[in-house]
């Protein structure tokens, strides 16, 4: 599922997903969506994401970033450095 008011993805932890690890460990992470899986909003997505609630989730809003102890903002530590999402139709 995406969400189109925060730019999140939800990995749900099907096959046509991949493993769950891969998806918090490349430096780049590519997601094909599909234009019928894009929810305007976070309920509207968790009502989806509702008819399956035991699968594990995944979410992803962008890059991962933090920063270190001298406030040195740090990319691709917790999950991808870039995030890119191909729409399809």
């Amino acid at each position: 599922v995406g969400i189109s008011i925060s730019g999140t993805i939800v990995l749900d932890g099907e096959p046509d997903q991949g493993r769950r690890a891969i998806s918090l460990v490349p430096d780049k992470h590519v997601v094909v969506l599909e234009r019928e899986s894009i929810m305007p909003t976070v309920p509207q997505a968790v009502d989806v994401l509702g008819e399956h609630p035991t699968r594990p989730m995944t979410w992803i809003a962008g890059g991962s970033a933090t920063s270190d102890i001298e406030l040195v903002r740090v990319n691709g530590v917790h999950g991808p450095r870039n995030l890119r999402v191909v729409i399809a139709h």
